[in-house]
């Protein structure tokens, strides 16, 4: 099999014919805009990050009346939007065009470090508290749904979550995503929605009627982290098609060393949650917000208590 062409033939190609006879962008190279096309990735990310962020605010401004929100929360919601917003738009987003280190550094931002951020901002408790009785009611009904059951089940959120990524890059998905700007939008939205349904369901805060067990989410969260570093050691052998093999490899890199810090921080953050759960506590002392039930969650939350 004769070897691809270097760079100097590509531009020759490029040069010899028009943009409608020319050969097809390289996944990797062209910078310019998704297949040719309009990026469609940037705007929609950027107006649906303002809207959370505005959202989040406008739900503060509801319940500044009652007991006070924990500024770390507002922080860290403010803080998984940022890292969300670097890795889809913007000159960092528009690099990971032509750099698959770039794009990797983005998929650790979006689909890893993002979510646990959104997560931790605790976004359903705020809804519950600022929207009005009926509407919470509402919502507490829709998050005890069978389809939301289902999706925010370790085992489930887990599968979308590294079963995507598995996808995307062991499949002619990558090559397809730069061909596409519908694609590429959508496999980022994913990305990011697949992140956050799995960091919620294994260290989530937020009231929730079907938590699964802790030895659940533990045993889930290993299978993750082994999926994921398995995936990063495949890439490192098998770049996607019109990757350099040794970006390939820094890509590889930077998704298992940096995954793998996140996944430390779910670990302890998971652990954390153990100790809390099953330490000795006064029968006669509430429930710590942690561990609640769900209807007593659900209630204090309202109620703003």
């Amino acid at each position: 099999m004769a070897d691809p062409p270097g760079p100097g033939a590509v531009t020759a190609m490029r040069e010899g014919h028009d943009g409608h006879h020319g050969p097809p962008e390289t996944p990797g190279i062209d910078t310019d805009a998704v297949g040719g096309g309009i990026d469609l990735l940037a705007p929609v990310a950027l107006v649906a990050l303002l809207a959370a962020a505005v959202l989040y605010l406008v739900g503060l401004r509801q319940t500044r009346d009652r007991s006070p929100w924990p500024r770390p929360r507002t922080a860290a919601w403010m803080a998984g939007l940022l890292c969300a917003g670097v890795g889809m738009v913007g000159p960092f987003a528009a690099l990971a065009h032509s750099s698959f280190p770039v794009h990797m550094a983005g998929h650790v931002l979006v689909g890893m470090l993002a979510p646990l951020l959104l997560v931790l901002g605790r976004p359903v408790t705020l809804a519950l508290r600022a929207l009005p009785v009926p509407r919470a009611r509402t919502l507490s009904r829709v998050l005890r749904s069978g389809p939301i059951r289902a999706l925010t089940h370790p085992v489930v959120a887990g599968a979308l979550n590294v079963g995507g990524l598995w996808l995307l890059y062991a499949t002619p998905l990558f090559p397809l995503m730069h061909a596409s700007p519908w694609l590429h939008a959508a496999v980022h939205l994913h990305v990011l929605l697949t992140g956050y349904l799995f960091t919620a369901s294994i260290v989530g805060l937020d009231p929730d009627p079907h938590r699964a067990s802790v030895t659940v989410r533990a045993g889930v969260l290993i299978v993750f982290v082994a999926a994921h570093s398995i995936l990063a050691k495949w890439l490192w052998a098998h770049p996607p098609a019109g990757v350099d093999v040794g970006d390939a490899r820094i890509g590889a890199e930077l998704m298992f060393y940096a995954g793998d810090a996140v996944d430390v921080l779910l670990i302890v953050l998971l652990l954390r949650q153990w100790f809390v759960a099953t330490r000795p506590r006064d029968s006669a002392q509430p429930q710590n917000e942690e561990s609640p039930s769900w209807r007593r969650s659900i209630a204090s939350t309202v109620s703003g208590a």
